[in-house]
């Protein structure tokens, strides 16, 4: 039920208290008692309803029942080792089937029905489109596997999974994650037919897929780094495969960067993406079969924007990326939901600047973090990246989760450096290739050439988003630069105070004579306040501070306008040189603002800089254009926020730079 529909309550329940929720807890965690080896399906659709028969190899790893997971799904039969389960032995109650007395080392195999044709979740197994055009196609992540069949439906239970799908022949493209092993007609029903896929890779129930449909399919080829020859299959309706060309180069272009850049290659013979229009998600990485929606894979240079291509490659790379940052590794619980996708975004971020301006994709995913996730920090719903409870986790998938938990991993990168990054992340695609794994065990493999990194885990632990104040004091005698520097989070209602975080911060000194850099370090802020002195330095500099964004906080530096001014001028971080204006704009823009500004020198300092900018570096002069969005200001402003005043005055400055250029 919707929020706004209203409710209606029967008055004999009036007194009868509502119902709590249960929630889920990290703390909680434990292994199940029974872990699966293998897995045999079986699915089998007709007009009306579909069945699945799986056979689970099951071995014993704690003490305790036999659990299984199940939604929506009508059992037919149960058999443990070849044999009836009497009643007895098992029982149904809230989704779950619970198996006493199971063997250590057992076959569980299980029939059960389903309805793709009405299930409206879009969960699990279910029908998309209608008529000609009708598909099956499935969404397991987080938890709708548990809607095709009963099955240990979490994270860490990983098996090799073998498929067999059958249906009638009006639906050709039968596909499932892995290698195609069998095809061919069903034995006595010319009508149908069947495909059988093998994934050897342990995975998760939440990677699984299928899709049966009648798609067309647009094929290339890839040779790895290993000499592996690999089929790439993008799949479409007829009228789309035209659109599909933009998407596949992108996977090529991405499979060749995570070789360069993570020494990782594809694993399987083939990898699939099916373009579905009715998908609730953008896409989903299940193993070797990608599912995405059609707005983020069809793309054409006739009708689509240069944005929305871009934005097409980057989603095909996030996906693609996750083949190792998700399922060769994936989580160990829906608390370390961060753990895949955060990585997995920060891959795909800078696959997308070595794609095209780096200064302006830098750009973009801070425009985004400031007006989204800092915005959320900032409310009624902050959470930490990763949760220490949920009730439902299709909540937790936030642009807290992804942008800052890919901020988090930056950090690391930016402080240990580029060598010692990919130390670190070699060390975690040996360590853990297969396995369910925590936030830990990411930041221990990490570590191994600095162990400050494992002190990154209260960025995971706590919400809100740090304010980094702090001044400069020049001493002309002994030629040093003193710089100080201060962290505060606001104190989030249910959580534990806040505490000093590692924050790192990018640093340069300019002259002020020759707008050259004479010093260049990486600051770590540990503690609530520090000092950091810079020594030979000739005369009072102007000092940039985080610079690239090298930590997702709020900046609040004793800058004059004329400092900014002259940053915005001189200034060799792309990035750095966008933020500079954006402080400007809003000293200009926020009427509370203790150091409110006038517009003439940001106008002045465009009209001086942009000419030249706009041969240069056309794109990023065009974002020094840009003016915060109006929830960025919001959660800049820490006095009352009227919307109404921000609205005119952020109409009023565009008037002023028109006039002004």
């Amino acid at each position: 039920m919707s929020a706004d529909t209203p409710q209606i309550i029967n008055p004999e329940m009036a007194d009868v208290p509502l119902h709590e929720p249960s929630k889920i807890h990290l703390k909680d965690y434990k292994r199940l008692s029974f872990d699966v080896e293998t897995v045999n399906l079986d699915i089998q659709l007709f007009d009306e309803h579909a069945t699945v028969e799986s056979t689970l190899v099951m071995n014993r790893q704690t003490e305790g029942d036999l659990v299984l997971y199940g939604e929506d799904v009508e059992l037919l039969t149960i058999e443990l080792d070849g044999k009836v389960l009497a009643t007895e032995r098992y029982s149904i109650n809230n989704g779950k089937l619970t198996i006493t007395d199971a063997p250590d080392s057992l076959s569980l195999h299980i029939k059960v029905r389903i309805h793709p044709q009405t299930n409206t979740a879009l969960e699990g197994l279910y029908i998309a489109g209608t008529g000609s055009e009708t598909m099956f196609v499935t969404q397991c992540e987080p938890e709708g596997f548990r809607k095709i069949t009963y099955y240990p439906d979490r994270p860490d239970v990983l098996a090799v999974f073998t498929t067999r799908l059958e249906a009638d022949k009006r639906y050709p493209t039968l596909l499932a994650n892995g290698n195609l092993i069998e095809q061919g007609e069903v034995v006595g029903a010319p009508d149908r037919h069947y495909a059988i896929w093998e994934d050897p890779t342990n995975k998760p129930s939440y990677l699984f897929a299928c899709v049966v449909a009648n798609l067309d399919v647009l094929t290339d080829h890839f040779t790895t780094s290993e000499g592996r020859e690999v089929t790439l299959e993008l799949y479409a309706k007829s009228d789309d495969i035209d659109k599909c060309h933009v998407g596949m180069q992108a996977l090529k272009d991405s499979m060749l960067w995570d070789e360069v850049n993570y020494g990782r290659a594809y694993d399987l013979d083939r990898y699939m993406i099916v373009a579905v229009s009715q998908f609730n998600m953008g896409a989903m990485e299940n193993k070797g079969l990608n599912i995405f929606n059609t707005a983020c894979v069809l793309s054409s240079p006739e009708t689509t924007t240069d944005a929305r291509s871009f934005n097409v490659k980057a989603v095909i790379a996030h996906e693609y990326f996750h083949n190792w940052t998700g399922n060769r590794i994936t989580c160990r619980d829906w608390f370390q939901l961060c753990l895949k996708e955060g990585f997995t975004v920060y891959r795909d971020q800078s696959f997308s600047a070595d794609q095209q301006s780096s200064a302006v994709q830098r750009i973009d995913d801070v425009a985004m973090l400031r007006a989204h996730q800092f915005a959320e920090d900032a409310g009624p719903l902050a959470h930490p990246v990763r949760p220490e409870s949920f009730v439902e986790i299709n909540n937790f998938y936030t642009t807290t989760i992804y942008e800052k938990g890919a901020e988090i991993v930056r950090m690391i990168a930016n402080m240990l450096g580029a060598d010692n990054f990919r130390q670190g992340t070699d060390e975690y695609f040996r360590r853990y290739d297969g396995q369910a794994v925590t936030v830990e065990d990411f930041l221990s493999a990490l570590s191994i050439t600095d162990s400050k990194v494992e002190d990154f885990i209260d960025w995971y632990r706590q919400p809100g988003t740090p304010v980094l104040s702090g001044h400069q004091d020049y001493d002309s005698e002994t030629q040093t630069l003193t710089i100080t520097l201060s962290q505060q989070t606001r104190h989030v209602a249910g959580f534990d105070a806040p505490k000093p975080l590692p924050i790192p911060v990018a640093t340069a000194l300019f002259d002020q004579d020759s707008g050259e850099i004479i010093s260049e370090r990486m600051l770590l802020l540990e503690q609530a306040a520090q000092t950091f002195v810079f020594d030979n330095v000739g005369s009072n500099p102007v000092v940039s501070l985080l610079r690239d964004f090298s930590a997702p906080v709020q900046l609040n530096y004793n800058y004059q306008d004329t400092d900014l001014a002259f940053l915005l001028t001189h200034e060799t971080n792309g990035f750095n040189r966008w933020q500079v204006t954006q402080m400007l704009v809003n000293r200009i823009l926020l009427p509370n603002s203790d150091a409110k500004s006038e517009p003439d020198i940001y106008l002045q300092a465009l009209v001086a800089t942009l000419p030249k900018l706009a041969v240069d570096d056309p794109m990023l002069a065009a974002r020094l254009l840009d003016i915060p969005s109006p929830q960025e200001l919001a959660s800049a402003t820490h006095k009352d926020y009227d919307p109404e005043v921000i609205k005119q005055e952020r109409e009023n400055l565009y008037k002023q730079v028109a006039l002004a250029l």
